[in-house]
C-alpha cells in the first residue's frame, strides 16, 4: 500500500514539477536574452553560462579570492563562457564589486563576460536569523535562496563556491543541470559530532548544552539526521574540489556515510524522487546521475607573487592576524595570548604590538569586534592591541611587509589562506595545531620547521616568545624556508592547474 501511494503521489509530483520546470525554463531563456543584450553579446555567438552560487561575494575573504581567481582564469582561457554570480550583495553595484576585487585581491575582471544576479533573500542564510538549529535553518534558507537564483536564471553548470550543499537538491530538481562545488569546509563533520558526544563546550556547542546529558543527546540526534541529509546533498554533485587534506578526508567520509535506520525512514522519498527523475529523463535532456566517490584537493590561490617581494630582514616587533571577524576565528585567544606573553615574558613583550586585521560583514561582526575591544580594555592591553577593519589590499600588504609574526588561532581551520600569506610575505606563522595549517601548510620541509604550532593562549604566548627571540640567522633561514614552500605549493598558477584538472568543463 505504501509503495502504491508513493507511485501515485510521484506521478502527481512529476506532472507538477515538469510543468513548473517548463515555465521556469521559458523565463530563464528570456533572462538569458536580457543578459546577452546587457553584455552586448551578438546573437550568433555561442555562449555557455556558468553559475557561481556565492551570496557573500563582496565579503573580501579567502573564499572570495577562490571565486574571483577561478572566474578570472576562465575569462582568460575561454571567451565562450559567461560567468553568472548569484550574490546577496544588493546594496552594491557590479562596478563597485569589481573595484573591491581589484583593491582587495589585485584581480582584474572583465565586465563583458560577467553578470550578477542579485538575490533579495540572503537574510535567510544569516546565522543571526537562526539562534537555534542554526545549521538546519541556514540550510533551508539556502534552498530558498537557490530557488530564487534558479527562478532568475538557469545556468548550464552550477558551481557552489561558498558551502551551501543543500542548494544541490533545489538545482537538481528544478533544472537537471550538472552541479559542482569548491568546498572550503564541510557544513557538518565527524569532529562536530565528537564534540557533542564528549560534551565539549565550543562556540558551536554552548555550555548550556554540553553540561546537560539530555540536551547533548538531543543535539547528537539532530546532528545525526543532518549529517545523513548533508551526505545526500553532496552526492548530487558531479565533481567536488576541496581546499585541504583535512577537508578531503571529511568530505570523502561524508560521501560514503550511511545510516540504516534513516535509510528505511527515507525510502519512500527516495523512491518518489527516482520515479520523478526517471520520468524526466524519458522525455528531456536531463543527465543521468553520477556516482561521486571522492573529492579532489585544489589548494586555494594565494597572492604569493606580490607578498614575496617583501624584504625578510628588518622586521618590526609586530604580531598580526588576518581573518574575518567570525566566531570560529577565535580572536579572543590571540588577545589572551598577548596577555600571557606580558605576564610570563614582560621583557620580550615590551614594545610588541598585536594588530587584528579583518573584514566586517554585518552588525553581528561589528558587535563581535566591540566585545573584543572590551576584552582588550579589561586586560589592560589598549596600547598593545590595534584593530584594522576592512583594510584595502595595499594596507594589508604594508602590514605583511613589516610584521614579524602572524597568528591563526582557529580550531580545525579548513585551510588557512592567511597562513600562506604570512609565509609568502616572510612573516613567521604561529597556528593552531589542527586542520589545514597543521597538515598542509606549516609542515616540515626537509625535516626543518616552517613555523610554530600551539593550542591555547599559554602555548601561543610561548610560541610568540620563541619566534621573537630567534637569533638573526635562525630567523632569516626560517622566513626563507617558509616563503619558498609557500611559493612552490600555493600560488595562483597551482590553483588554476588544479581547477582545470577537476575537468569541470566536461560537465557542461
Amino acid at each position: 500500500m505504501v509503495v502504491l501511494w508513493t507511485v501515485v503521489i510521484s506521478i502527481g509530483l512529476s506532472f507538477v514539477v515538469d510543468t513548473y520546470i517548463y515555465f521556469l525554463r521559458r523565463a530563464s531563456d528570456r533572462q538569458r536574452d536580457a543578459v546577452r543584450k546587457a553584455l552586448t553579446i551578438e546573437s550568433s555567438e555561442q555562449k555557455k553560462f556558468i553559475g557561481f552560487f556565492h551570496p557573500y561575494c563582496n565579503a573580501g575573504g579567502g573564499g572570495e579570492r577562490v571565486l574571483w581567481t577561478a572566474i578570472a582564469s576562465m575569462q582568460r582561457k575561454d571567451p565562450s563562457i559567461v560567468s553568472v554570480v548569484y550574490s546577496g550583495d544588493v546594496d552594491v553595484t557590479k562596478g563597485q564589486i569589481l573595484e573591491k576585487v581589484k583593491s582587495r585581491f589585485d584581480i582584474t575582471l572583465s565586465p563583458d563576460s560577467l553578470h550578477f544576479v542579485f538575490l533579495k533573500s540572503r537574510r535567510f542564510v544569516e546565522d543571526s536569523n537562526w539562534p537555534r538549529f542554526t545549521l538546519l535553518g541556514q540550510s533551508l534558507g539556502s534552498m530558498y535562496l537557490a530557488w530564487e537564483a534558479m527562478s532568475s536564471l538557469v545556468p548550464d553548470l552550477f558551481i557552489d563556491t561558498m558551502g551551501y550543499a543543500f542548494t544541490f537538491h533545489v538545482v537538481a530538481l528544478l533544472t537537471g543541470v550538472r552541479i559542482g562545488a569548491y568546498v572550503h569546509y564541510p557544513t557538518i563533520s565527524t569532529d562536530m559530532l565528537a564534540r557533542v558526544q564528549t560534551r565539549r563546550s565550543t562556540y558551536a556547542n554552548s555550555s548550556a548544552i554540553s553540561s546537560s546529558s539530555i540536551l547533548s543527546r538531543g543535539k547528537l540526534l539532530y546532528y545525526r539526521i543532518f549529517m545523513y541529509h548533508y551526505s545526500l546533498a553532496l552526492r548530487r554533485a558531479a565533481f567536488l574540489m576541496v581546499n585541504s587534506s583535512w577537508t578531503k578526508n571529511h568530505v570523502d567520509s561524508i560521501l560514503k556515510h550511511s545510516d540504516p535506520v534513516l535509510d528505511v525512514i527515507h525510502f519512500p522519498l527516495v523512491l518518489a524522487e527516482k520515479f520523478i527523475f526517471a520520468s524526466r529523463r524519458n522525455h528531456s535532456d536531463a543527465p543521468a546521475p553520477v556516482k561521486l566517490e571522492e573529492a579532489a584537493i585544489v589548494y586555494p590561490p594565494c597572492d604569493t607573487r606580490e607578498m614575496s617581494k617583501s624584504a625578510l630582514e628588518g622586521r618590526e616587533r609586530l604580531v598580526i592576524s588576518i581573518a574575518q571577524f567570525r566566531p570560529e576565528k577565535d580572536h579572543a585567544t590571540q588577545i589572551y595570548a598577548m596577555h600571557e606573553l606580558a605576564r610570563k615574558h614582560p621583557d620580550v613583550a615590551q614594545g610588541v604590538r598585536l594588530v587584528l586585521i579583518g573584514g566586517v560583514r554585518n552588525t553581528d561582526d561589528m558587535e563581535r569586534v566591540a566585545r573584543l575591544r572590551a576584552l582588550v580594555d579589561d586586560l589592560n592591553l589598549t596600547s598593545s592591541v590595534e584593530f584594522v577593519l576592512n583594510a584595502p589590499y595595499p594596507k594589508m600588504l604594508e602590514y605583511l611587509s613589516k610584521a614579524s609574526v602572524g597568528l591563526n588561532t582557529m580550531v580545525d581551520e579548513h585551510f588557512g589562506i592567511n597562513v600562506v600569506e604570512f609565509m609568502a610575505a616572510g612573516v613567521i606563522p604561529i597556528v593552531h595545531a589542527s586542520g589545514g595549517p597543521l597538515n598542509d601548510i606549516v609542515v616540515p620541509v626537509d625535516g626543518q620547521r616552517t613555523g610554530f604550532h600551539a593550542k591555547d593562549p599559554e602555548s601561543f604566548a610561548d610560541a610568540i616568545y620563541e619566534a621573537l627571540t630567534l637569533s638573526p640567522k635562525e630567523e632569516l633561514v626560517l622566513r626563507q624556508r617558509a616563503r619558498d614552500w609557500a611559493l612552490k605549493t600555493f600560488s595562483e598558477d597551482e590553483f588554476e592547474r588544479g581547477w582545470e584538472a577537476s575537468q569541470w568543463s566536461k560537465w557542461m
